[in-house]
């Protein structure tokens, strides 16, 4: 998708040296910086500290953190070694620990000196894969927009939550992915972009995205859209997925769950965008999902930009005031109107998820 209406992908290989790229999202929206990664322990530390986030991406990152890797190391087992500290960077993202064994298990059929090489054409097929997903996921998720279009005649009012947008994967986004495919098929449309706080994700990330689109959209707090709801100002909430179960429960960034039963209480559609590789296929209870938790000073600090241009973190919260920041929630799927995958769209539950998905 675009910035300053030029094209860009979220993370890239730089063929000239194999050095990989990314944009640095903790910059955004007020800066604009491409940062290069050299090596696992680089990549690693961007995934931590959220430089790059979204599921897909880091499932997209953490590839490359491995291929990056095989210039470091030549022995399976240190490589197999250094990519478990990838996956405990941010342990509620499936697509971390699903992206990073299957760069193990494509090196373990490889010859040792062809390690490189095997690993950056795997990470760059998962790469473009995702790619791939996300625009087929708009494919169908756009039918759920027109549908309403064609009943309402009049703009579609869409809620969405935290950032699952291009820049929370590769390309085209999950939950934006409909939004994206509706809007350049001229559908009019407004979204509503929580501000999620507290990285602010939606207000700093999902908003500039859509800006650079120039798609309607509007900032709200995150407690504001119930009452939208409550006043017939949502016709449709998308939101994406950290990690979804096969029973169609959705674990998502904090306050999704609480969305989930606004629009539930309102009977607004309420659909969960994701690539099948989010799904996890394994857990069968969602208190067994292990649910982030981040510093505090995301809670009890604020980026922001003066009036000179100058960019300051300041603290907001009494100076002895505690703090929990808990990042991530989990609605149960009695609350999801629908799941939007690469293959189509189904019911949250069991059997419907394996059916699309040929489990």
């Amino acid at each position: 998708m675009k910035i300053f209406s030029k094209n860009y992908q979220t993370i890239w290989v730089d063929e000239t040296d194999g050095e990989v790229n990314i944009i640095d999202q903790t910059k955004l929206p007020h800066e604009f910086v491409i940062k290069r990664i050299s090596d696992i322990d680089q990549m690693k530390n961007a995934i931590k500290t959220m430089e790059v986030r979204g599921a897909p991406l880091i499932g997209g990152a953490a590839a490359y953190g491995v291929a990056l890797a095989c210039k470091e190391f030549n022995s399976l087992t240190d490589i197999e070694n250094k990519s478990k500290e990838l996956v405990k960077t941010r342990p509620t993202a499936i697509n971390l620990k699903w992206a990073v064994e299957r760069m193990i298990n494509k090196l373990s059929d490889a010859k040792k000196d062809n390690f490189i090489k095997t690993a950056f054409n795997e990470a760059k097929e998962i790469i473009e894969e995702d790619k791939n997903f996300c625009k087929e996921i708009g494919h169908h998720g756009y039918k759920i927009i027109e549908e309403i279009y064609k009943k309402k005649k009049d703009t579609v009012n869409i809620l969405t939550h935290c950032n699952a947008g291009w820049l929370a994967t590769i390309d085209w986004g999950t939950a934006t992915s409909p939004i994206y495919h509706a809007h350049k098929k001229g559908i009019p449309i407004h979204i509503w972009v929580d501000e999620t706080r507290p990285r602010n994700q939606g207000a700093n990330l999902t908003s500039f995205e859509l800006n650079h689109e120039n798609i309607p959209n509007t900032i709200i707090s995150d407690n504001t859209g119930g009452i939208l709801m409550q006043k017939g100002l949502v016709d449709l909430c998308i939101v994406g997925s950290d990690r979804t179960l096969s029973n169609g429960d959705v674990c998502n960034k904090i306050g999704t769950y609480l969305k989930a039963l606004a629009a539930f209480e309102n009977s607004i559609p309420f659909y969960v965008a994701l690539p099948s590789s989010t799904i996890d296929w394994e857990t069968e209870d969602y208190n067994a999902i292990p649910i982030e938790e981040r510093e505090s000073k995301e809670l009890s600090h604020i980026n922001g930009i003066d009036e000179e241009g100058n960019i300051k973190e300041l603290r907001i919260y009494p100076e002895k005031s505690k703090s929990l920041n808990l990042a991530f929630d989990v609605t149960p799927a009695k609350f999801v109107t629908g799941l939007i995958t690469e293959k189509g769209i189904c019911r949250a539950n069991k059997d419907e998820i394996k059916k699309l998905h040929n489990q």
